[in-house]
């Protein structure tokens, strides 16, 4: 009898964890599956926002972060090529690259590990993942700051990127020692960005409203 009830226990328990499992499944390829159209449709947003309004939203930025931090916010501050008519942080790098910051391009070695950087000097690139220019050579360094480009975030600091996950194995490499600074343009402001597991919040986000403090969120398990 007792052999019996524990069979059917472990029928149940095996049927109710496959069902929990694929509900789990179903609910993270929706998840993504939203996340892809939403990238899709911020970067459309921003490329067909007229060049003197983004000229404009970009000004305030570098004004944000340099009110913000009017020293270098760290020793190595790495940063990305602007990418689809995204802001161009390269101003404001330059200004402090004078009062000792070295600037740091990432690096892709291989796409399944963390990115690398490399010191960052005008000229001497070459192309890189998705067509963006990288440093051609020179010798690994490691990031305390890095200015992360965001298509989407939400006050919890999650950001939607172009689902890689690049960004995401490196910051959870760098943790704890890394400060993740977001920017990005208001209009990709969202109520949740539906974080997944490997998700990696950011510490605050500059959008050319203002300097915007993350509040710590939840995500998916």
């Amino acid at each position: 009898m007792q052999l019996t009830s524990r069979s059917h226990v472990d029928r149940f328990g095996s049927t109710y964890s496959r069902e929990h499992h694929s509900a789990l499944s179903a609910g993270v390829s929706a998840a993504l599956a939203w996340r892809s159209q939403i990238r899709k449709d911020l970067v459309q947003r921003r490329l067909a926002a007229g060049a003197a309004e983004r000229a404009a939203w970009s000004t305030a930025i570098d004004q944000h972060l340099l009110r913000a931090w009017p020293n270098p916010p760290g020793r190595v501050i790495a940063f990305c090529w602007p990418y689809k008519a995204a802001h161009d942080v390269r101003t404001v790098i330059e200004r402090w690259i004078p009062m000792g910051a070295l600037a740091a391009m990432p690096v892709v070695v291989i796409p399944t590990l963390p990115l690398i950087f490399r010191r960052w000097h005008a000229g001497a690139l070459e192309p890189g993942a998705l067509g963006r220019p990288a440093p051609s050579d020179g010798p690994e360094i490691r990031p305390d700051t890095i200015l992360l480009p965001a298509n989407g975030f939400d006050a919890s600091g999650y950001r939607l990127g172009y689902g890689a996950g690049y960004f995401e194995r490196t910051i959870a490499a760098l943790r704890p020692n890394i400060r993740v600074i977001g920017i990005a343009y208001e209009i990709g402001r969202l109520p949740s960005i539906r974080p997944q597991s490997h998700d990696e919040p950011m510490d605050v986000v500059v959008t050319e409203k203002g300097v915007h403090d993350c509040v710590a969120g939840t995500r998916a398990a």
